[in-house]
């Protein structure tokens, strides 16, 4: 009885209900015709997908600066490294490589910018940084028709100028890692082997981050800047850096999605994929002050376990296509249910 309190205490009442809503729909799937393999495997996908922009909140939160609702800006330099490369005509390995290659100074470019302005308005971030992301959106909204691309994939054809609302990556990078070393189980299961392993990659590089001198500082910085000056560390600077590294990962983090989507999303794609991954970071145990990796895995699975079981069995159980309906029902449930948690943590 004292280990199962603790262990409630330590995982909490939220996300073990959350999880034992996911385990029921799970057990009830095959009741109604949906499959158990195919609906693990499109957890899976979505998990490794949405992963590593669920990582990208731990930089900002660890520093003081709160949830990153300006993730969109580092989306757009995703977009960005994306489109060129594209452009440029780069497929395969290099293809994904080249578009990872482009996006990081232009999400390091952006993040310093973001970082700067967030250093003007402390104690409104979270306001703000939902400013700059629509702002950025909306600008990019332009941008999109008016720079010189050329590639005929990727522009409109009536026009000759200006890029598709979507734009398709087969033929260039699509499932470069999902496809990389996959187990397949039968004919309804494929475990995503690259994609999981990018992600552990990429938890991994932040988790070795913030066990070395600087990262020992930012974590400072957010618990303490008073402390933190006192000790010589900059805490601007400290605050500036976590901005950047959380915009890199937001542009890293899109490309992965990409792939494994197969499509580039531009114009209002980005507009609202922030709450997502706030809600998961936020579903997994992360308050607007401190964050982890355990948070990140953890939410990510139980909201994206959640938004794709749902959909399939009240749709089967009903017998109607109201998948897309029940998704936005469920997603938008949650991203309130998480943000309503971390105002009453802040307070």
């Amino acid at each position: 009885m004292h280990r199962l309190r603790q262990f409630i205490d330590r995982a909490g009442w939220p996300r073990i209900i959350i999880g034992l809503v996911l385990l029921s729909l799970f057990l009830v799937a095959p009741h109604w015709g949906v499959r158990i393999d195919a609906s693990l495997m499109d957890t899976i996908i979505r998990f490794g997908m949405n992963g590593v922009m669920v990582l990208a909140m731990i930089p900002m939160v660890q520093a003081g600066c709160g949830l990153n609702f300006g993730l969109p800006l580092g989306i757009i330099a995703g977009l960005l490294g994306a489109t060129l490369s594209i452009e440029l005509g780069l497929v395969g390995v290099a293809g994904f490589a080249g578009a990872i290659g482009i996006a990081i100074p232009l999400a390091c470019l952006f993040g310093w910018g973001y970082g700067v302005l967030l250093n003007h308005v402390k104690g409104d971030e979270m306001m703000i940084a939902t400013y700059v992301g629509f702002s950025s959106v909306s600008f990019m909204s332009i941008m999109w028709m008016v720079l010189p691309y050329h590639n005929p994939t990727m522009i409109w054809g009536y026009s000759g100028q200006g890029l598709r609302t979507t734009v398709s990556v087969d033929g260039f990078w699509a499932k470069i890692l999902d496809n990389l070393l996959a187990i397949h189980i039968g004919p309804n299961f494929m475990f995503p082997t690259g994609t999981i392993l990018f992600f552990a990659l990429m938890a991994w590089l932040m988790w070795a981050f913030f066990h070395t001198k600087t990262g020992t500082a930012m974590t400072a910085v957010g618990s303490n800047p008073d402390y933190a000056r006192a000790s010589g560390i900059s805490v601007d600077r400290m605050r500036t850096t976590s901005v950047i590294l959380s915009t890199v990962y937001g542009a890293i983090g899109i490309l992965l999605y990409e792939q494994s989507y197969g499509f580039i999303s531009l114009y209002n794609g980005p507009f609202f994929m922030a709450l997502p991954a706030v809600a998961a970071v936020l579903i997994g145990g992360a308050s607007v002050n401190k964050a982890n990796i355990t948070n990140v895995v953890i939410g990510t699975i139980l909201f994206q376990g959640i938004l794709t079981m749902a959909p399939s069995v009240i749709n089967a159980a009903i017998h109607s296509d109201a998948a897309e309906v029940v998704r936005l029902i469920v997603s938008n449930g949650m991203i309130v249910y998480a943000l309503t948690r971390a105002t009453r943590k802040s307070r």
